[in-house]
């Protein structure tokens, strides 16, 4: 035992990885000690503003590229025709509403959702920009700031201990996760739903019995080393949690809401074969089993050439997962517990380059939406000008828009925590103000 009171942190986690691969076939691939989450600060119902606090659950989908504006959520159908290009506005089932016409499934579902048309940023690149809009913070050298996902996760208790409370679909790499928190907040990454939760049961050639009598081992090889590090290096704690974790998760019936095969092929049909539309029905599938956080990405939208041409092929898969999402939790009850946004990290430019029919980054307006959780449907929040190029009523930052995400989830949005350099940072930023007009 001499030896191991003498491994450093690193070789430490580099040990137990080995372990817990060759000796007891677990296989959790991808950064196991993130998955889950102890106690959370729970919320105090008091300090919930009317209206606040209804969501359980959030599905956050997530444009990456830069989505339009003038051609999804914010159509000019009265501006100059190098303005609009041949996006026409059509009518919803909510009076006055008009979408673009590429989002017709998602007209007939217009009394859901609430559009936010004056959302504006100073990060113009792409990095930067998704960093802002997940984190309400700028991107900085020194530190990686929480995501929302990861503030939830930390500010309101579990629904099901049996899963993790935040998952990431298809996002990638540059998602910053639990950021300055303690890993256990981070998310469980899923890079393909349609092949679920991998590396999650034992290894064909380990039994039952033989996996018992090596955790059994395992707690009597870590006794001396938890003793003396646990109270101190947080990665150690996190570490033996989600090993407990993990083989919870192992043995629960819990992780076949993992796996979207179990769906009809009706429902398979309802979303689209994307893999995009599979993550969305996976999203579904994780808020019936009570998962906190669901962060689906779907990129490929930064579109500096032939912009319409990729709004006919592009924006369609959007329009049937999206409609197909917000149909079936209404029809299951669960629409009024979960939040669901759709977001990106800019707009483009209103005006249309002329030698490559493109839109540009324009971070200075664009649109997302949101939909249940307490929100009230069939209903436009701010205002762009008549060309969509400047806010001109009811402005929103990126702390703006996280903070209202913290609102319809109940928690305390302004409740400032500290970096481990003893700086405090809100979920909201500091002037995140909830937009609470926007709930009923």
């Amino acid at each position: 035992m001499s030896e191991i009171n003498k491994l450093d942190e690193l070789s430490r986690r580099s040990f137990m990885a080995s372990a817990a691969k060759g000796c007891l076939g677990v296989t959790i691939a991808g950064t196991a000690q993130e998955l889950f989450a102890p106690a959370a600060i729970a919320a105090d119902p008091d300090t919930v503003a009317k209206g606040g606090g209804k969501a359980k659950s959030v599905i956050y989908l997530f444009m990456s590229g830069g989505m339009t504006h003038l051609d999804t959520f914010d159509p000019k159908p009265d501006a100059p025709v190098e303005y609009r290009g041949p996006t026409k506005a059509i009518k919803t089932n909510a009076d006055g509403v008009r979408l673009g016409h590429y989002m017709s499934n998602l007209a007939g579902q217009a009394d859901k959702i609430a559009l936010v048309r004056s959302m504006s940023s100073t990060q113009g690149a792409h990095g930067p920009g998704r960093y802002f809009m997940r984190t309400s913070y700028s991107q900085r050298a020194s530190i990686v700031h929480p995501s929302a996902g990861a503030w939830v996760t930390r500010l309101k208790q579990r629904a099901n201990d049996n899963l993790p409370a935040f998952v990431t679909v298809g996002t990638g790499n540059e998602h910053p996760g639990a950021g300055f928190f303690e890993p256990q907040y981070a998310p469980l990454p899923v890079g393909d739903a349609a092949a679920g939760l991998k590396n999650v049961r034992r290894l064909h050639n380990i039994s039952e019995d033989q996996f018992n009598k090596q955790l059994v081992l395992r707690r009597l090889l870590d006794t001396q080393f938890d003793e003396r590090f646990h109270k101190g290096q947080k990665n150690v704690r996190a570490y033996n949690q989600v090993f407990e974790e993990a083989v919870k998760l192992m043995n629960s019936e819990d992780l076949e809401a993992f796996d979207i095969r179990k769906e009809s092929k009706k429902v398979h049909q309802a979303y689209g074969d994307h893999s995009f539309a599979k993550g969305v029905l996976l999203a579904r599938r994780l808020v019936e089993r009570g998962v906190r956080f669901i962060d689906v990405g779907f990129g490929g939208f930064d579109w500096h050439n032939d912009n319409f041409d990729q709004c006919e092929s592009k924006l369609p898969i959007l329009d049937q997962a999206l409609s197909a999402l917000l149909a079936e939790l209404d029809s299951k009850g669960l629409l009024e517990s979960t939040l669901v946004v759709v977001a990106t990290e800019f707009g483009r430019t209103p005006k249309i380059t002329q030698e490559r029919s493109g839109r540009n980054h324009f971070p200075k307006a664009f649109s997302y939406l949101l939909a249940g959780g307490g929100i009230k449907g069939g209903q436009v929040y701010g205002q762009t000008d008549e060309t969509g190029s400047n806010v001109i009523k009811d402005k929103v930052g990126g702390p703006d828009f996280n903070a209202t995400i913290g609102h319809a989830m109940g928690v305390p949005h302004d409740l400032a925590l500290m970096s481990p350099s003893r700086r405090p940072f809100k979920m909201g930023a500091r002037e995140g103000k909830p937009l609470t007009k926007l709930f009923g």
